[in-house]
């Protein structure tokens, strides 16, 4: 444990940040999952209701800092082929 005051300040703020971060990340890993559930079960209605609120989710994961955007883009992309190939 740090001494001096400010250093123990960081180790506090940082805790809570990455508490933050584990707790977005979650939900988006949870948004993502019944999303593939979804396409997995073959439910195209409500694949198409859920893949705004995903596509959505990760957007937001991206202005909080938790994805880089290419990574977003990547599991956005890979989402609307499943999404596609369901309806096709």
């Amino acid at each position: 444990m740090p001494n001096i005051k400010s250093a123990k300040k960081r180790v506090l703020v940082t805790e809570k940040k990455a508490q933050q971060n584990k707790t977005v990340k979650s939900a988006l890993k949870t948004q993502i999952k019944k999303f593939l559930a979804a396409v997995n079960a073959g439910d195209k209605e409500l694949a198409n209701s859920l893949y705004p609120e995903t596509v959505s989710a990760i957007d937001s994961a991206v202005t909080k800092g938790i994805l880089h955007k290419n990574n977003a883009a990547n599991k956005k992309s890979k989402l609307a082929k499943k999404l596609a190939t369901l309806s096709a």
